[in-house]
């Protein structure tokens, strides 16, 4: 997996989701997101998730402690093998519908907590 340019470079905050696609920044885009430390990125994971899915996270796993998984619609948890991966880099990984990691990942941003979020689209 290549990186990306960031959509946006820094945190912030998600204002919309829904119809495929994010809002946050004064920006929009459609399809998966990546909101980390140094940026907003736009995220093609492969289905079913793994490990190789997030590289780029795990290489700022030194700026965070936990990682929003948002699954879609409906939750969906994470193979033991991915789970395992976060866990031997040190970052909790939580998964949960994207409405509420997007909820989520706001509070924490506010507190200005050591998050990250991995936010797949709903329609």
């Amino acid at each position: 997996m290549t990186r990306a340019s960031a959509r946006f470079p820094g945190r912030a905050p998600i204002d919309a989701y829904g119809n495929g696609g994010f809002r946050f920044a004064g920006m929009s885009h459609r399809g998966a997101i990546l909101c980390l430390p140094s940026g907003v990125y736009a995220w093609e994971p492969a289905v079913p998730l793994d490990a190789a899915s997030f590289a780029q996270v795990l290489e700022e796993r030194d700026a965070l402690q936990i990682l929003l998984l948002g699954t879609g619609a409906k939750q969906v948890f994470p193979t033991g093998e991915l789970r395992r991966a976060f866990a031997g880099a040190g970052v909790g990984l939580e998964a949960m519908n994207t409405g509420a990691a997007c909820r989520t990942y706001n509070i924490l941003l506010a507190e200005q907590r050591a998050v990250g979020a991995a936010l797949m689209p709903v329609d």
